[in-house]
């Protein structure tokens, strides 16, 4: 067992895995929410108050 370079660290293995549960419950969630209430891409800013004359 002088071979220390195949060795896995468990613990940050396991950190990892629950890491990528999160973020794949996270884009479910932003999914069903664009498709309940889709955002509006269409409407532009704008660039502030208009002039008086």
């Amino acid at each position: 067992m002088s071979n220390d370079d195949k060795l896995i660290d468990l613990s940050v293995e396991r950190d990892k895995r629950i890491h990528d549960l999160n973020d794949k419950r996270l884009n479910e969630v932003r999914q069903a929410f664009e498709r309940a209430m889709p955002l509006s891409k269409g409407k532009k800013k704008s660039k502030g108050k208009p002039k008086k004359r």
